[in-house]
């Protein structure tokens, strides 16, 4: 970490894969988004910095970086805007699935969908199996109705998670597709408190074929390109996003707090911010624990990366759980830090501003299925079988 002049975003940057003046940039276009979505400016900025497919498989376009670097750009990006940073990832890790998990037919057809030779498509939806589908030809038939469609409005390609019928009666399998994404029905309905501009709309599905080269098993896929984070499945790379999210939108909250408490004083106290032990030691204490977040997420991304590289497989059901409890955890101190630092900064974070907004994000992300109990529970059965039947 060092020292940057980032304009008004603050006074802390990471130095791996994200310029400062992307950030100010980025951040200076948050500021209207929150009616219409996230700007299209802000994404072409992160496309054309080369940010966009860091997960992705490079055999379809993608930098597919080392996932500490991974986490890192991710990271820097919701530190400059929760709503653009989650849509950024989201979209990101969806196209890391279909680029990994659909066959050659089908990947054709994903990368043909931005109509722009050269770009990366942009993938948004739900994967949570709120559809069925029934086989016709070579297609499925897909119906539901879907939430949170994050980056929807602006995406080339709808996702869908559904549960489909084989045409011969088999068993029905739990499948994530995509489409173009005007074939959807936009039902509106996010009138939130946070991660407004992400636009994470209601959408139906209805008659929507989907080449069954365009689906892929979300419980059994098959790796038919990528690196070793691939090998993770569709739940452990999300929950490596959303963790790297929640620490990026705490890092913004506690960088606006240092300028807080750099130059601010409290209604009614006898010295400056700065001068008060109390302020100092309570900044200190979030820092730690913030920093202690960051530490865990890129040593457990790090240590599941090195596994399925020496494996060849997909990731352990032990190592998957430590990934998903590291995510819970640093999306539920986020939320404890946030909580601490509105309060610290005192009237300088009521008015609307970053630290406003960064307190409403991380309240909305931490709502996510990534930031529940379930993972803790995994986790905590996992740690438990490791103990022995002796513990």
């Amino acid at each position: 970490m060092i020292a940057a002049d980032a304009g008004d975003v603050g006074v802390v940057v990471d130095t791996i894969g994200v310029d400062p003046e992307l950030v100010a940039a980025i951040d200076a276009l948050s500021d209207s988004a929150d009616d219409g979505g996230v700007s299209p400016e802000a994404i072409d900025l992160v496309v054309d910095a080369g940010l966009f497919g860091v997960s992705v498989p490079r055999e379809v376009g993608g930098s597919d970086l080392p996932l500490a670097d991974v986490v890192e750009v991710w990271l820097q990006l919701a530190r400059a805007d929760a709503s653009t940073g989650w849509c950024v990832f989201a979209a990101d890790t969806a196209l890391a699935y279909f680029g990994a998990y659909l066959p050659d037919d089908g990947v054709d057809r994903v990368l043909s969908a931005s109509g722009l030779a050269g770009r990366l498509p942009i993938v948004a939806g739900q994967f949570a199996p709120n559809g069925t589908a029934v086989a016709s030809d070579a297609d499925w038939v897909v119906d539901g109705e879907y939430r949170f469609g994050s980056g929807i409005l602006h995406a080339d390609l709808a996702g869908a998670g559904f549960f489909a019928t084989p045409a011969d009666g088999g068993n029905t399998a739990y499948l994530m597709g995509c489409f173009p994404a005007v074939e959807i029905e936009p039902r509106g309905n996010w009138d939130v408190l946070g991660l407004r501009a992400t636009q994470s709309i209601d959408y139906g599905v209805h008659g929507v074929r989907v080449p069954q080269a365009c689906a892929f098993d979300f419980f059994a896929p098959v790796v038919h390109r990528g690196s070793a984070k691939h090998r993770f499945g569709v739940i452990p790379l999300a929950a490596v996003g959303h963790a790297a999210w929640a620490l990026g939108v705490a890092r913004r909250m506690l960088d606006e707090l240092a300028l807080v408490v750099a130059s601010g004083t409290r209604m009614g106290a006898a010295s400056a911010m700065a001068d008060s032990d109390h302020v100092l030691i309570e900044l200190a204490r979030l820092e730690s624990r913030h920093r202690a977040g960051h530490a865990w997420t890129l040593q457990v991304a790090e240590e599941a990366e090195a596994e399925c590289e020496a494996s060849g497989v997909m990731l352990s059901e032990a190592t998957a759980n430590l990934v998903r409890q590291a995510c819970v955890h640093v999306n539920r101190e986020s939320v404890a830090i946030a909580r601490e630092a509105y309060s610290l900064a005192g009237t300088a974070a009521l008015r609307d501003g970053p630290l406003q907004r960064c307190f409403r994000d991380l309240h909305a992300g931490a709502q996510h299925y990534f930031a529940s109990d379930a993972p803790s529970v995994d986790f905590a059965r996992t740690v438990l079988a490791a103990a022995g039947p002796e513990a």
